[in-house]
């Protein structure tokens, strides 16, 4: 599939801004089956500095300094991109044992490699009730696939998508309590559920199709950036990614940015200003299917 991206963003300050620093992370990090063509930035007003380069974890990040006093900013973002179809899921996986034996005796630190996920990070602190409610899934005899599917529909069938029970700083434990919330609560679930059992697991930032070919779904999260989670499967399957806001795997209709250990490692826009002002911010995404 090739797909076309215009993502747009407007940040308006309360009052005059004398100073703004932000990082950038729209244009996606370099990923197995995925292709970026005619990237393109622009910001509104123009940045004084503009540094372009990897982050920590797998991201690209765009790094801004603004020096005027402002009061609005537009920020948008256009590529184009091929996404290819993933390998279909083996058969056979290995079981939960064997991944955490494998994980933790695994030599590498890279951003790739599975030691980085294994354990708490800002937003997915461990739980004890998320532990205990993800348990069953989690039996060591069970292949790391079959934990991962069964843990991502329960997490369809017991949640409520509600955008607006939760915001970008809502915790895992506290998205688990309602049982409501929109993908990034989704996917954190999902990673502390599986690291509390020993399964490295990895946030995903990314984009869905907005339509979905003729007689299918359409899938929910597509107006905005959408995020999931990614299980480490051993070194022969390596990363999957599991929709829980969907109930299914990461296939041609998602669309990779950027994967950390949390969204607090990959927002899209984070950063600084100088002042006291409040603000808020609009955005739009719109994600085209391209016709070869």
């Amino acid at each position: 599939m090739r797909y076309r991206i215009h993502h747009s963003t407007s940040l308006l300050y309360d009052s005059v801004v004398r100073l703004a620093r932000l990082n950038l992370r729209l244009k996606p990090a370099a990923w197995p089956g995925q292709r970026v063509e005619n990237f393109a930035l622009k910001l509104d007003p123009p940045p004084a500095e503009i540094e372009a380069g990897d982050g920590p974890w797998i991201v690209h990040r765009h790094r801004v300094t603004l020096r005027e006093a402002l009061s609005e900013l537009s920020i948008e973002s256009r590529f184009d991109i091929e996404v290819n179809e993933p390998a279909a899921a083996p058969e056979e996986a290995p079981d939960i044992a064997s991944i955490r034996a494998a994980a933790l005796a695994l030599p590498d630190l890279s951003a790739m490699g599975p030691a980085s996920y294994l354990f708490a990070s800002p937003m997915a602190s461990p739980s004890a009730a998320i532990a205990e409610w993800a348990a069953p899934f989690f039996a060591s005899g069970q292949s790391v696939l079959a934990a991962g599917h069964g843990l991502m529909g329960a997490i369809y069938a017991q949640f409520a998508y509600d955008g607006t029970a939760t915001n970008v700083t809502t915790t895992a434990q506290d998205a688990f309590e309602q049982k409501r919330g929109v993908c990034q609560d989704f996917a954190h679930v999902m990673i502390v559920a599986a690291r509390a059992h020993g399964i490295p697991a990895a946030y995903v930032s990314g984009y869905l199709r907005t339509l979905p070919p003729p007689g299918q779904p359409r899938l929910v999260g597509a107006d905005a950036m959408h995020a999931w989670a990614a299980l480490w499967c051993g070194q022969d399957i390596g990363w999957v990614g599991f929709d829980p806001t969907n109930d299914v795997l990461a296939g041609t209709d998602h669309i990779f940015v950027a994967m950390g250990r949390d969204y607090a490692d990959i927002a899209p826009i984070d950063g600084v200003f100088m002042g006291g002002a409040g603000q808020r911010l609009s955005v739009s995404v719109d994600v085209e299917p391209v016709e070869d």
